[in-house]
């Protein structure tokens, strides 16, 4: 009996990521505190919480940026700080700060990023072409990023991202300084490419708009999961209507609980 269930357990497959009991300090300011969520295979994932809240240094913790002391990370089953490498090549980032060669051509800065990964010339100019038609930007191949909008830039960073086609994908607050259309038209290219392609996205914000009821959410406030789960059941859990209302309840019994402790 027990070797019919470890077999059947054998069949389950990993999570696109896996926190577990993370926690980060910088000196002796603690800026994540055990922090634990999954996010499965093939789902949009929104990592919600005001600026400060932790989002960027637990994305640099997931990227191997810094390491990971206390808790563990994994990627489809690849501890980060054991496997990196399985784990990282299964990563794709799109980080908050523009980091594309603004004087290089569109096509300059893909191919060099390709060149990393080891994708040869003619895959790469077959991939650069199949993932800039997805996002509306064939047109522009040879035109250098300085001319171009922060929406385009945005787009641009997307593709780099999926040149190496990995199956999980962060996005660390990839809509900051957009207009309103282009903030609708980034967060639909992801969530086509999310149920088109199966690709499991993390999509970091502090901007409660960017949520949909049929999203999973991890809600984070000062170092702290407050809640993780599908927007509908999180919600309901609270006797709210809607999630920045949930987001305010929970965060303001953070406060409080604060308040008893001193």
């Amino acid at each position: 009996m027990m070797q019919h269930v470890k077999a059947d357990e054998a069949m389950v497959p990993p999570a696109a990521l896996e926190v577990s009991g993370v926690s980060h300090a910088y000196g002796r300011k603690r800026v994540l505190s055990d922090v634990s969520f999954t996010i499965p295979q093939g789902r949009f994932t929104v990592l919600l919480g005001l600026n400060g809240a932790g989002k960027t240094t637990l994305f640099s913790l997931i990227c191997h940026l810094y390491d990971t002391r206390h808790g563990a990370i994994r990627i489809f089953g690849h501890d980060i700080a054991r496997q990196p490498g399985q784990a990282l090549r299964r990563l794709g980032i799109v980080f908050q700060a523009r980091t594309l060669d603004l004087d290089l051509s569109i096509d300059q800065n893909l191919a060099y990023h390709a060149s990393l990964h080891g994708i040869g010339r003619a895959a790469a100019r077959e991939r650069i072409g199949t993932l800039l038609q997805q996002v509306g930007m064939s047109d522009r191949l040879h035109d250098k990023v300085r001319a171009l909008s922060g929406g385009q830039m945005r787009r641009v960073e997307i593709v780099r991202a999926l040149l190496h086609r990995p199956p999980l994908l962060l996005l660390d607050e990839a809509t900051v300084g957009l207009d309103i259309q282009s903030r609708a038209d980034i967060l639909a290219t992801i969530r086509t490419l999310v149920a088109e392609e199966g690709i499991s996205v993390l999509w970091a914000t502090h901007l409660i708009d960017e949520v949909d009821v049929r999203d999973r959410v991890v809600l984070l406030h000062k170092g702290r999961v407050l809640a993780d789960g599908r927007v509908s059941d999180v919600v309901s859990a609270t006797g709210a209507e809607n999630i920045g209302e949930t987001f305010g309840i929970l965060t303001q019994s953070e406060v409080q609980a604060e308040e008893v402790l001193r």
